[in-house]
């Protein structure tokens, strides 16, 4: 067994909490920290304001995972494994709801176009209603260094994924209840797509 290199020794000063300290860069990503760009197809006719509600009232979605199949081979008693072919898991957000039943609109018309609800037609060119998905995790740290000419002050962007050829699945239920108190409407919105790819951080342009 190759001896371990004498940097790579373990010693009480080597994994000390103030050494952990500094290897936290950020002080950690955080979950609450994101920010979900859709991009709605033409045949939804949509309200002006759509795609910035989203930013706003998608509170939970998911950074997506990276799968790669299994091909087992035995050989002679053993099972030699080999990677296969990659699959995507589907992609599934969390919208509060309001008055305006604005993005649940959007996205059962958008379901509605692709599947009509009475009449079972619909756009069957796959171009015509897939499009393209963004997931940001975002920093805390104020950048002054991305303030853009206009004065406007940017916000920091650690990690990003486009999604492309995205398309809704499912747009979930929303319970109805007389006993259920201090509590704000939310629904669930499933979508497939054909592959994900990730972008390193950039400074991006806060809306507020």
């Amino acid at each position: 067994m190759a001896e371990q290199p004498a940097s790579d020794k373990i010693t009480f000063e080597s994994r000390s909490i103030t050494n952990f300290r500094n290897r936290l860069v950020g002080g950690g990503a955080r979950p609450n920290f994101f920010e979900v760009n859709i991009t709605i197809p033409p045949s939804v006719n949509k309200f002006a304001d759509v795609d910035t509600d989203m930013r706003f009232m998608i509170k939970a979605a998911e950074i997506p995972a990276a799968n790669l199949g299994n091909i087992p081979i035995p050989f002679r008693g053993r099972v030699l494994p080999v990677a296969g072919d990659r699959t995507f898991d589907p992609w599934t957000v969390t919208v509060i709801n309001d008055t305006s039943f604005n993005i649940r609109d959007a996205m059962e018309q958008w379901s509605n176009s692709i599947n009509d609800l009475q009449f079972d037609g619909g756009i069957t060119n796959p171009a015509g209603y897939q499009t393209d998905a963004f997931v940001t995790q975002l920093g805390r740290v104020n950048d002054n260094k991305g303030t853009l000419s206009d004065g406007e002050d940017s916000m920091q962007q650690i990690r990003q994924y486009k999604f492309f050829g995205i398309y809704p699945s499912v747009v979930s239920s929303i319970p109805l209840d007389y006993g259920s108190t201090d509590a704000i409407e939310e629904f669930q919105v499933t979508f497939n797509y054909i592959y994900w790819t990730v972008m390193k951080g950039k400074n991006i342009v806060g809306s507020s």
